[in-house]
């Protein structure tokens, strides 16, 4: 993974984000994704934090898209590591929030979203 690849993988996921395009944006994630956040807690789907798998992730964030009709994130920063892309950005209400992106044969098998404080 470099850096390169981490840039032009975030301006597509970016894109396909704010088109708010859901089969666009799971075209980048493996059928046995495993997907961590606090929203997924809070929204009640899983008291885990996690959804696993393709369809239950294509299940949370059509609700998420539902209940965030201005979704919109502003990238401010990309790293790359090993097998992980790191991307910092601002989302529809200006908070911060990381996206910690694990690779696996090109795909996204490990997905965990981190939030700042609300704004």
């Amino acid at each position: 993974m470099d850096l390169t690849f981490a840039q032009r993988f975030t301006q597509e996921w970016a894109d396909a984000w704010n088109a708010h395009d859901l089969e666009r944006i799971l075209t980048h994630y493996t059928d046995d994704v495993v997907f961590a956040s606090p929203r997924i807690i809070q929204w009640g789907d899983d008291p885990s934090g996690e959804v696993r798998g393709k369809d239950a992730l294509r299940a949370y964030w059509s609700a998420g898209l539902r209940r965030l009709p201005d979704l919109r994130f502003t990238v401010e920063d990309v790293r790359a590591s090993v097998d992980t892309v790191v991307i910092n950005y601002r989302n529809e209400r200006g908070q911060a929030v990381s996206e910690v992106l694990t690779f696996r044969d090109g795909l996204i098998c490990r997905g965990l979203g981190a939030y700042g404080p609300e704004v």
